[in-house]
């Protein structure tokens, strides 16, 4: 087991125990502010609430985790918060509060999916950089590679003329990120970004969105089912279902004491896995 996943292992478990209260912080102005938001589907005539008065904050240089099953709304709210909602999903209330000055980049979780396969990856950032920039093409494939190197990928220069099915998955999901980055974001927007790696692969990507966060100063919203994960990299959680949000605080407390049912089985199914895995091979 890595050291992040003993990490948030380690978190998860200590849910057992009562934890002593949190101290009082005096957080910065939000960067990104999210007031009652409301997305509604509308399909064969029907409308259906998706997501129901959802509010948050996130701050420079914080973390602020999403957690919830499959279909509780948490990356339908990413979704709404960069303007990328699915046709049939409007948003029907709420607001959605920028900074000025601030823009959005988004992680996501399939990275293949996110690439386009007739470009080189080079040409891919170049043009993410010119659209969000007024930088010259030249400008923009400098840019490019040093987009590269700061996500951490080996002789960037080389990998900038490969196309995305030449990488491999952690190297095409650091792509996105670099992607993500393009445009120099205030705020990060973080879908599940490692479901589909392999989990050495995936405490690396980890660790690069935790550095970015630091050296950039970024607002960082991380959305996972893995409560474990979301443990690992950030300070504040909110807990999703049924398009609702259940409970929120800091991820100490939370872990804690959680109020919810809803968490509290989240908690306990989080505490179970960390011992299956931690196991001796035979155990019963």
């Amino acid at each position: 087991m890595t050291a992040l996943r003993e990490k948030a292992s380690a978190t998860v478990s200590l849910a057992k125990e009562p934890a002593a209260a949190s101290l009082a912080v005096v957080r910065p102005a939000p960067r990104l502010t999210v007031t009652d938001l409301r997305l509604t589907s509308r399909r064969d005539g029907r409308s259906t609430l998706l997501v129901d008065g959802v509010d948050l904050q996130v701050a420079p240089g914080e973390a602020l985790g999403i957690v919830g099953e499959s279909g509780s709304g948490k990356s339908l709210t990413l979704r709404a918060i960069a303007g990328i909602l699915p046709a049939f999903v409007a948003r029907t209330g709420g607001e959605i509060a920028l900074a000025d000055g601030q823009s959005i980049g988004m992680v996501f979780q399939e990275p293949l999916a996110a690439l386009s396969p007739t470009l080189r990856i080079g040409e891919l950032l170049a043009d993410g950089v010119a659209a969000r920039s007024r930088m010259r093409r030249r400008a923009a494939r400098e840019r490019a590679v040093e987009l590269l190197r700061e996500v951490g990928i080996p002789e960037p220069e080389r990998r900038a003329r490969q196309y995305p099915h030449q990488l491999s998955g952690g190297l095409r999901q650091r792509v996105v990120i670099a992607m993500a980055l393009a445009g120099d974001p205030g705020v990060l927007l973080c879908d599940e970004p490692t479901t589909a790696l392999d989990v050495s692969v995936q405490d690396q990507i980890l660790g690069l969105i935790d550095r970015l966060r630091i050296e950039r100063d970024l607002s960082v919203i991380f959305v996972s089912h893995d409560l474990a994960v979301v443990a690992s990299m950030c300070r504040r959680v909110m807990v999703m279902t049924d398009g609702r949000v259940v409970e929120s605080g800091p991820t100490a407390d939370v872990l804690h004491r959680p109020r919810d049912p809803y968490t509290q089985q989240l908690i306990a199914a989080a505490r179970t896995k960390a011992g299956a895995a931690t196991a001796p091979e035979g155990a019963s």
